[in-house]
């Protein structure tokens, strides 16, 4: 049995709403937070080059390199339900929908563990 009680449940409708508000920062929060928790529940440790992606997340062309490994963790996270590859082409053409996938299965781990 695995252990997700470390996954936060996030409401959508309040993300987009909070990505509205800040500008987008909200995005890179998340981006941050939701790393941890995929690294983590793929036995890595919550910190592992954890800042290193989020700042290359931040940063133009560099950035695919953050997309690669973010979808590296979350086609772990799924056992390759999704492929990394498709996961990272979705990351550049429409982020969105890697936004929508990954947090639906992080809320779907999270109400696991109650």
């Amino acid at each position: 049995m695995f252990n997700y009680s470390h996954i936060k449940h996030r409401n959508m409708f309040l993300q987009i709403f909070l990505v509205i508000i800040t500008l987008g920062l909200y995005g890179i929060y998340w981006f941050h937070v939701t790393l941890g928790e995929l690294q983590r529940a793929n036995n890595r440790g919550p910190e592992v080059g954890r800042w290193r992606w989020t700042i290359f997340f931040c940063i133009p062309l560099i950035d695919f390199f953050s997309f690669w490994h973010y979808a590296g963790e979350y086609s772990q996270f799924v056992r390759d339900k999704y492929p990394r590859a498709l996961i990272f082409i979705l990351w550049i053409v429409f982020f969105p929908a890697v936004w929508f996938l990954v947090q639906l299965d992080l809320n779907r781990a999270a109400s696991y563990h109650f």
